[in-house]
């Protein structure tokens, strides 16, 4: 069992939040979200505030906070063999309601298709919030360029 080894990015001026589904083998080495070099999540976020890339944790986390977007996934903890979403099994979700209690989030938002599958099956009948389904970011969903999706990830400046 794996366990969510990463606390969730937010403040009390946060207005959108993202979840993704579990972080990656090199996230949870890393100590911090999209962790892996391939991830565009940095840099199709940073497209849409019009900043340069985030290099550091420090970097990132002052990013986030300063562009209003809180950061978590939907597990909490979960069996899974590497970072392969498929294999993911025996999910416990996070409690969002520990962002949600504390800052007012207009749209919540989730990067890729198998963090709503996870999101709608825990989260949604607890919290009764619909999420927005954004492309993933991750180098799996090669199909999108990344033109493409920063034109669609745009929308979290418009929650």
């Amino acid at each position: 069992m794996q366990v969510h080894p990463i606390s969730p990015v937010f403040d009390r001026d946060s207005k959108v939040l993202i979840l993704g589904s579990f972080p990656s083998v090199k996230s949870r080495e890393a100590g911090f979200f999209y962790g892996h070099p391939q991830n565009r999540f940095w840099k199709v976020t940073a497209a849409v505030f019009g900043e340069d890339v985030p290099r550091t944790i420090e970097e990132k986390r002052a990013f986030l906070l300063r562009s209003h977007v809180a950061v978590w996934d939907v597990i909490h903890s979960c069996e899974i063999e590497g970072s392969s979403d498929a294999s993911i099994r025996n999910v416990v979700p996070n409690d969002i309601n520990v962002i949600l209690n504390s800052a007012h989030i207009s749209a919540i938002y989730v990067n890729g298709k198998t963090a709503l599958k996870y999101y709608e099956k825990y989260i949604l009948p607890t919290i009764h919030r619909q999420a927005i389904c954004l492309p993933s970011t991750s180098p799996a969903n090669a199909a999108w360029k990344m033109e493409q999706l920063v034109a669609e990830w745009k929308r979290i400046r418009e929650p």
